[in-house]
């Protein structure tokens, strides 16, 4: 666990494409994507902008952290423990949290079977490349969390680690209000 010793260096972004106007909804009083740089930031990481050549991440020969604004609110301590880990592991590490909603199976537009919430996660922040996958790519295939992550499983090994509650996803303004009464001091 990340406490406090010097983080590993690692290259970082806020992607807030493709997540509408809700990354700049206020959060404590900051907007939701600033909540995500600061935790960045404080993890370690060095901020670069969303433009910037995929083979200039190459060359760094660091790890990429990808957070997601919607998440903003991801512990800097949790980011820099995925970090250390897909270091550690030369894995991809991806954050997530259990899903407590109930899951039901569709068939031909039938409602069935309630699906076992076990075996299911939602995707949070960090997603996290160690070195050797942003070498291997030629960029990232979609801004989109799941189907990053998904994409990513198909070629190199990934880990799931269940991120803090304070990480959860919001998806609108009530979920920001929710998580902002969560993450209160």
């Amino acid at each position: 666990m990340y406490d406090d010793h010097e983080p590993v260096p690692a290259l970082g972004t806020v992607v807030d494409e493709g997540r509408g106007h809700l990354p700049y909804a206020l959060i404590h009083g900051e907007a939701l994507v600033a909540a995500a740089a600061w935790a960045l930031g404080e993890a370690g990481v060095t901020p670069v902008d969303t433009g910037t050549p995929w083979g200039a991440l190459v060359a760094s020969a660091e790890p990429f952290v990808l957070h997601d604004p919607l998440c903003p609110m991801t512990p800097p301590s949790f980011v820099a423990d995925c970090v250390a880990r897909a270091v550690e592991r030369d894995c991809v590490v991806v954050g997530v949290r259990p899903v407590t909603d109930t899951v039901k199976a569709v068939e031909d537009g039938v409602v069935g079977a309630t699906v076992d919430r076990d075996g299911l996660v939602a995707v949070v922040s960090p997603v996290v490349l160690p070195p050797t996958v942003v070498a291997a790519m030629d960029g990232l295939p979609t801004a989109d969390f799941v189907g990053l992550v998904a994409a990513l499983r198909r070629r190199y090994p990934v880990e799931l680690v269940e991120a803090p509650p304070a990480a959860r996803r919001v998806g609108s303004e009530d979920d920001v209000r929710l998580l902002e009464a969560l993450t209160a001091r």
